[in-house]
């Protein structure tokens, strides 16, 4: 698929600022045209002084134009940036509002197992980055290219043999250019790389500073961390080397036009082919045209930035979207039904294979099987997290993609091991179960989950703050708050992934006790690893390679199922293990 060009695509997205951007253009085109005005003036001077004249009010007139020349082009180019800026301003929150609005649109599950690193980057820093390029893109390069053109005009106008002539620098410099630039995608990528090395190293340093020291790997890990960004200075030292003689040269090659104009020129001027005042006016033209040519080489660079925040952007904005409709779903109860159900996050691999199952309201289903065997695509497939491909889901009788999100994520209160906590207070934490409930109705949750007490005794009970995603807590207390909230949701489909995992021995019958409140008369889906803690579920489904291996009871099961009995009397041997 052939790559949009950047600009087009911010263009594309920026529709409604394409009348300012454009008028931006037309000032800077504008002033561009003054800007040539004082070369004309000082040609005409300059010629005045040559010939004698000591007439001041001759070169008043000459004196005015190329003023308001100067302060015309000053203006206008100062115009022109600021509808820029204004314009590009507005852009990038275009942009911004976009990817928010496209955020909730996008499949729960998408959004959970995106880093929200990479969304903050992409929204705040990428965005942001693209700033200066945008708005000192359209008034600038109309400028740097503009102006040089006008120039050649002029130059062909005065003297067509003289307007070539003052271009044969120019191409001759962008050669040497031209043997830098040729590989800077190859050169540029290869930076990206070597600093994304970089940075993830030293990432990996701060992070397992503790591991690092516990187990005296000081030196092989800093030095590992030297490494990458001795590495890293090295190969932006070898690339400005290798780009070193080509800049100077074109830098120092490109704006030599009177390496031609004079010798020419003269000769021109001596066989009577060429005006004196011409002649002054071309040289004075011919040193405005490269300048502005290399500067418009500096957006090269930024160009390329820009494309990758561009195609960073449209990686989100072009996501595949979860959309369920608008009309709520008639639920006859909550039984749950999986009908030949194959699902894969990855087009090549499917991680659920032909799953049929039936979840029954007032029941609870344990999933069991080895790690990765498709047990929690099978929850998140139930919540909603992701849509199905092939085969239906449905809920009280009603395919899961006919009932408005909405109302499927009214219907289903999940509790994982991982639970989220936001940086406010464990009041209002709680209070996400349910925006409606009172302060009352949180602590009469709080205690059901029996985290009251421990809630009484932080430094400012109820009302403090938490820290991002809980830091101030324990995995434990993180558990048992996310236990309350869902309780306060009250959903009648409770799906619990490992629910238990943070607990101790010494808070776990309490939380069991929490959860069997919670799940009262409720459709209930435990997934687990302890297979002691669901040997009294009234379904227990083992789950092997994305199929299902095995339903019944415990009892049914450990007759039936291999891979069951083979995971329990493994289950047994680790807690005779810890027991002795």
């Amino acid at each position: 698929m052939k790559k949009e060009n950047p600009i087009m695509r911010i263009w594309e997205m920026g529709q409604s600022q394409r009348g300012p951007l454009i008028f931006s253009i037309i000032c800077a085109v504008c002033g561009v045209i003054l800007g040539l005005l004082p070369y004309f003036a000082a040609a005409r001077i300059i010629v005045g002084l040559l010939n004698g004249d000591q007439v001041f009010s001759d070169y008043a007139r000459w004196l005015l134009l190329g003023m308001v020349g100067y302060l015309g082009r000053t203006l206008l180019y100062n115009l022109a940036l600021s509808i820029s800026h204004k314009a590009t301003f507005s852009i990038l929150k275009t942009i911004r509002q976009q990817i928010l609005e496209k955020l909730p649109r996008l499949p729960l599950g998408t959004m959970i197992d995106m880093p929200s690193g990479k969304t903050k980057q992409i929204i705040v820093d990428m965005v942001e980055s693209t700033e200066t390029t945008l708005a000192h893109l359209m008034p600038e390069m109309t400028a740097n290219v503009g102006g040089p053109l006008l120039i050649l005009i002029c130059l062909f106008v005065l003297d067509w043999r003289m307007a070539l002539l003052s271009l044969v620098s120019l191409p001759v410099g962008m050669v040497f250019m031209m043997t830098v630039m040729g590989a800077y995608t190859r050169d540029y990528a290869g930076a990206v790389k070597t600093t994304q090395e970089m940075n993830g190293t030293i990432v990996e340093y701060i992070h397992g500073i503790e591991v690092i020291k516990t187990f005296n790997q000081g030196q092989r890990s800093y030095g590992k961390l030297v490494e990458k960004i001795r590495a890293n200075a090295a190969y932006y030292y070898n690339w400005m080397k290798r780009s070193q003689f080509g800049m100077c040269m074109a830098f120092s090659i490109a704006p030599a036009t009177l390496i031609t104009i004079l010798p020419a020129g003269w000769l021109f001027y001596q066989g009577g082919s060429l005006t004196a005042e011409n002649y002054i006016t071309i040289i004075i033209l011919s040193m405005g045209i490269a300048g502005p040519l290399l500067a418009a080489m500096n957006f090269v660079d930024t160009l390329a930035q820009v494309g990758t925040t561009v195609e960073a952007v449209d990686e989100l904005l072009r996501a595949e979207e979860q959309y369920h409709g608008e009309t709520r779903a008639v639920l006859s109860g909550h039984d749950v039904t999986l009908s030949h159900v194959t699902f894969g996050y990855h087009e090549d691999r499917n991680v659920l294979k032909d799953v049929s199952l039936t979840l029954r309201e007032g029941e609870t289903t344990a999933l069991v099987g080895p790690s990765g065997s498709g047990k929690s695509t099978i929850a998140k497939l139930i919540a909603g997290f992701w849509d199905g491909k092939e085969g239906v889901i449905s809920i009280g009788g009603a395919d899961v993609r006919t009932i408005p999100l909405d109302q499927l994520y009214e219907q289903v209160a999940f509790v994982s091991q991982d639970n989220y906590l936001f940086d406010e207070s464990v009041l209002e934490n709680i209070r996400m179960g349910r925006s409606s409930a009172t302060d009352r109705e949180v602590e009469q949750a709080a205690k059901a989950a029996g985290c009251d007490a421990f809630i009484r005794r932080l430094e400012q009970g109820y009302n403090t703050e938490v820290g991002s995603g809980g830091t101030h807590l324990s995995g434990g207390e993180r558990q048992r708050i996310a236990i309350a909230r869902a309780m306060l949701k009250d959903a009648p489909i409770v799906i619990l992934d490992e629910a238990t995992a943070y607990i101790d021995p010494e808070n776990e019958a309490i939380l069991q006790r929490a959860i069997a409140k919670l799940v009262r008369g409720k459709t209930v889906i435990v997934i687990a690893h302890r297979l002691s803690t669901i040997r009294n579920a009234d379904q227990i489904v083992v789950v092997e390679d994305g199929r299902i291996a095995g339903t019944g009871t415990h009892a049914q099961l450990r007759e039936s199922c291999p891979l069951y009995e083979k995971m329990w009397q493994a289950h047994m041997g680790v807690k005779e293990g810890e027991t002795a």
